[in-house]
């Protein structure tokens, strides 16, 4: 099998890049990342309040792209987000996402019909730019997969079950509605094959790999601050579940990847 090297290109599809873990480090963590074909990323911000910082990221730098949108578990704390707020922010000529946004009844159950109104003004938003929806779903599968049903019926939008690790149930939902499903690093940890099974099921033009840095660093860095070179640790582990070699499997998630994130691919070209 091929390995990840700069001549085979992959794209992380979600990052943090403006949490202070990387403060200082920008250079070299592109610089690592070029090293393995990382080529692009999107760093996520997940309140509209510190929007300046990641949007100079992806200004400053040409392989950094953004989202933007509330976190659900910032709903509560937060003002609540508009319409015009995120259509204004999708604007920018490298905001290529939609949220982060979702529902997370783990840590924040609480806030869960501010957290719901707040994920259809978010789908609201992907609908008219035509940007992929980024869902953050975790403990609130039932919701989830009723409220992104009962939209998509209202009208036709993308979006990406980002860091997906939740259950066979809500990705059979998700691919119904020709969604995408994104590999984190948990599906590389090695009490992950239930998870590995489910992504085998999905279509191979419905995958995505990201970090989700600085978080769930995969093997063999597991434990360790996550950064976007290590998306290739990733990829190698979801070419062994499609059963390519990963060459092929990179090929295909970049396929895929500017299929969705298609203002991301406009500008690269």
């Amino acid at each position: 099998m091929s390995e990840p090297s700069p001549d085979i290109p992959l794209t992380d599809s979600h990052c943090h890049l403006d949490f202070p873990q990387f403060d200082g480090e920008i250079d070299d963590l592109l610089a690592r990342a070029r090293a393995r074909g990382i080529h692009r990323m999107v760093t996520i911000c997940t309140k509209l309040n510190a929007l300046a910082p990641v949007q100079t990221l992806a200004e400053t730098h040409a392989p950094i792209f953004f989202a933007a949108g509330t976190h659900p578990m910032s709903v509560a704390s937060e003002p609540m987000v508009t319409l015009d707020d995120l259509l204004a922010v999708a604007a920018h000529p490298k905001c290529v996402g939609i949220g982060e946004t979702g529902l997370d009844y783990h840590y924040t159950a609480e806030s869960a019909d501010l957290q719901q109104h707040s994920l259809r003004l978010h789908i609201e938003a992907a609908r008219q730019t035509g940007l992929p929806l980024i869902i953050h779903a975790r403990d609130a599968d039932d919701d989830m997969a009723r409220i992104l049903t009962e939209e998509h019926a209202k009208g036709a939008y993308t979006c990406v079950m980002h860091c997906f690790s939740s259950s066979a149930a809500l990705a059979r939902a998700a691919l119904a509605l020709d969604f995408t499903l994104s590999m984190s690093g948990i599906a590389a940890f090695p009490k992950s094959q239930e998870l590995r099974d489910i992504f085998a099921t999905a279509p191979a033009n419905r995958i995505l790999v990201e970090t989700d840095a600085p978080y769930l660093a995969p093997p063999p860095n597991r434990g360790k601050r996550n950064e976007p070179s290590y998306v290739a640790d990733t990829a190698l582990i979801g070419a062994q579940v499609f059963g390519m070699d990963y060459k092929d499997f990179a090929a295909q998630t970049e396929a895929n990847f500017d299929r969705l994130f298609w203002k991301a691919a406009q500008w690269q070209s």
